[in-house]
């Protein structure tokens, strides 16, 4: 079967682009080093049509090490961007790993040239500012920090990053996205704006606010962020499956797995399959919540090593069948009267996770009230769904009617694709009616 691959725009990094076509910038080759403004002297209509025009534009230009960097009007707005996205992609070093604090990146740049970068590693470590001002020394005085989320101005388990910027006497300050948190909530733009430092707001807010999406939805509902994820053949029927390679590393289901806190996996699931695992490199594996919420279920778990049987839960109601090894091999176990999908989140919000994953495969009438709690009560706020390059005729009547019994009016807004192996992956938000 041929797969026609769609063409998906990626978030790689580009410098700040000039209009004219007479202007070109050389290719990056490292991030501390400034790009290169080349002319073209055959041309009459180059930058500001002239080079008389040009030589009075020059007053904003700074000049490093022989090469020259556009820095003025519009040029200001597209640098300003460039380094946050710089800084999202250094927060994102700390994936899987934050929990309950956000990702955060920054940057400290002085003189066109990034002299100290940043990001949050673990909850209880310095923030990402303090990182970055390290690595700046004395070079952050007079200099712009950039960081993807507004630092913080009160006393936890670290000090306010605003007074480490105001102490490096930093110059400027320029912020993706304004904190959620009510604690933090513009009073760390205050406080820095009180210094005298100047304070830029909103600079790529949007790619921003998805880098901590969980983190800013706990913040404004107390509840976990939760994701559906199920998969489909090309004829649209529910496949009990994942696609080739997209467990290995770099493959979708293999980085949904270093993304998220935790994962709902059916019990159905773990008796014919291991439990599943990130290949991300360094990848902290997300806490496993092992469902059965009817009397026919019986967990059998297989073998685990320490390490992993610690990062594994059972949800379980009165009329399932545990096995007995469960509790020797240091499981914990969670019976309810029901298990709900409001239990469940409660108890990830109590061990400071944000972000729950869950994942219809196997049974899929022992995930059903699960799904239609979260579908009926507007707990989930995304949906996956992976379509394998497969053509299938079975019999999954009672999975589509799950489906197609759910309730009406949900829209899928900001539906976007992408390519994991040979398989396509539709990402979007759902909007209750």
């Amino acid at each position: 079967m041929q797969i026609h691959r769609l063409s998906v725009p990626n978030n790689t990094l580009i410098p700040p682009a000039l209009s004219s076509p007479h202007i070109l910038y050389s290719s990056l080759s490292s991030l501390h080093r400034p790009t290169k403004l080349l002319l073209n002297p055959s041309s009459k209509a180059g930058f500001c049509n002239s080079l008389k025009r040009l030589s009075k534009s020059l007053t904003c230009l700074r000049k490093h090490g022989g090469s020259i960097r556009v820095s003025c009007g519009a040029a200001q707005d597209n640098e300003d961007a460039f380094y946050m996205r710089r800084c999202v992609e250094l927060a994102r070093k700390g994936i899987g790993c934050t929990s309950p604090n956000p990702m955060v990146g920054c940057l400290i740049v002085k003189d066109g040239k990034i002299v100290g970068e940043g990001f949050h590693p673990k909850a209880g470590q310095p923030h990402a500012e303090v990182f970055a001002l390290r690595d700046a020394g004395h070079l952050a005085e007079d200099a712009t920090a950039y960081v993807s989320l507004e630092p913080c101005n009160h006393y936890g388990r670290t000090p306010p990053c605003t007074e480490a910027l105001i102490k490096a006497k930093v110059k400027k300050v320029v912020v993706g996205m304004v904190d959620p948190n009510p604690i933090v909530d513009s009073k760390g733009l205050d406080r820095l704006r009180d210094a005298g430092i100047d304070v830029t707001v909103g600079v790529e807010e949007e790619l921003c606010k998805q880098l901590n999406e969980a983190f800013i939805h706990q913040m404004l509902t107390g509840k976990p962020f939760v994701t559906v994820r199920y998969s489909l053949s090309v004829n649209g029927h529910l496949l009990d499956q994942l696609g080739d390679g997209v467990t290995k590393s770099g493959g979708y289901y293999s980085r949904l797995l270093q993304e998220y806190d935790a994962v709902i996996l059916s019990a159905s699931l773990t008796e014919k399959s291991s439990i599943p695992e990130s290949h991300e490199p360094g990848a902290n594996q997300p806490l496993k919540i092992i469902t059965a919420t009817n009397s026919s279920s019986q967990i059998q778990l297989p073998l685990l090593t320490e390490e992993t049987a610690s990062r594994v839960i059972v949800f379980t109601s009165k009329e399932a069948i545990l096995e007995n090894e469960t509790a020797k091999r240091g499981i914990e176990t969670v019976v309810l009267n029901q298990v709900t999908l409001n239990a469940i989140l409660e108890y990830c919000k109590r061990k400071g996770l944000n972000s729950v994953l869950l994942d219809l495969r196997s049974d899929y009438a022992d995930l059903e009230m699960l799904l239609r709690e979260g579908i009926e009560q507007n707990i989930m706020q995304k949906i996956m769904v992976e379509v394998l390059p497969v053509w299938n005729e079975g019999d999954d009547g009672n999975a589509l009617a799950l489906l197609n019994g759910l309730k009406k009016g949900l829209v899928v807004k900001k539906l976007q694709p992408k390519i994991s192996s040979q398989s396509i992956v539709l990402e979007g938000y759902l909007q209750y009616g």
